[in-house]
């Protein structure tokens, strides 16, 4: 019987085109915010992608509310609230994940909630999508 990973892959294409759809306003927050659909998918997939370059389970990536996932190599966490987690906004996330925002920026100024030895460490993945 063949296993079957829960992870599943992820079109660069489709990420890609997901991320254009509201790059727009990425640049300039006084544009209209995307619909919930197109928001949802840019993050989805984004952070998912970080899950698929960063395999792992020490680091609780956080994007209320549509996503969180695990990466990271180190020791896996199973339960309660995990010792090492990365949190903040969906627009954020996709400064981030652009390219757009520098993450030790964000963390220094507040606008990502890094706890944890190795929060830090996913920055070495980002961008993930550049748009510049």
């Amino acid at each position: 019987m063949a296993v079957v990973s829960a992870r599943k892959n992820v079109d660069p294409a489709e990420v890609r085109a997901a991320v254009l759809a509201i790059a727009d306003w990425l640049d300039d927050q006084s544009q209209p915010t995307p619909p919930r659909p197109a928001l949802a998918a840019a993050v989805r997939l984004t952070a998912r992608t970080l899950e698929t370059v960063a395999p792992g389970n020490s680091v609780e990536v956080r994007v209320p509310p549509f996503v969180a996932v695990q990466c990271v190599e180190g020791p896996r966490h199973t339960r309660g609230t995990p010792p090492n987690v990365v949190e903040m906004s969906p627009r954020v996330w996709l400064l981030l994940a652009t390219g757009l925002l520098d993450f030790d920026d964000a963390v220094a100024d507040g606008r990502v909630d890094a706890s944890g030895h190795r929060a830090g460490a996913v920055s070495q993945w980002l961008p993930i999508v550049p748009l510049r």
